[in-house]
């Protein structure tokens, strides 16, 4: 199995990170992905990919994006996630290597916990609530923005993959 070189992962985590911290933001404030970062994200993988991934890995992770907005699509009709999540997450899975999927699972997993419990707790803070007095995910009860967990999960995996190479 191939794992994300160490390299590629410090090359694509600027801009990886930009785009993830962008979605992070969005979905606090207005529980919405904007399509256009899930546009730009695939434009990074197109874009800078070849430049740093070996060829047929690179062809071959596009294959990832198809599988997981399959997946997204069907969870998404169901209702268990949003479509920005779903659109999101086909385009986060192309900078996933296949051999790090249970690594980024686990990761993944883990940053969801994380992020629901601190977004849970922060918005009770009303210094935090006077910050960001107009944020819509603080009124959703029931709803989470999982663009908090899906950015911060991808932006982990590629500087511990970055971090490999020190």
């Amino acid at each position: 199995m191939v794992h994300m070189d160490p390299t590629a992962a410090l090359l694509l985590l600027p801009p990886v990170a930009a785009i993830s911290l962008w979605v992070a933001w969005s979905d606090m404030k207005f529980m919405r992905i904007p399509n256009l970062s899930v546009l730009a994200l695939i434009g990074v993988f197109l874009i800078i990919g070849p430049l740093v991934l070996p060829l047929g890995d690179w062809l071959w992770r596009w294959v990832h994006l198809i599988v997981v907005l399959v997946i997204g699509f069907g969870l998404s009709t169901a209702r268990l996630i949003g479509a920005g999540d779903a659109k999101f997450s086909a385009a986060m899975a192309p900078f996933i290597a296949l051999g790090d999927l249970q690594e980024f699972l686990f990761l993944l997993a883990a940053t969801m916990i994380g992020a629901f419990v601190t977004h849970r707790a922060a918005r009770r803070l009303p210094a935090v609530r006077r910050a960001a007095p107009d944020w819509e995910s603080w009124e959703r009860k029931k709803d989470f923005p999982m663009g908090l967990a899906l950015g911060t999960a991808l932006i982990l995996y590629l500087a511990m993959a970055a971090a490999r190479g020190i």
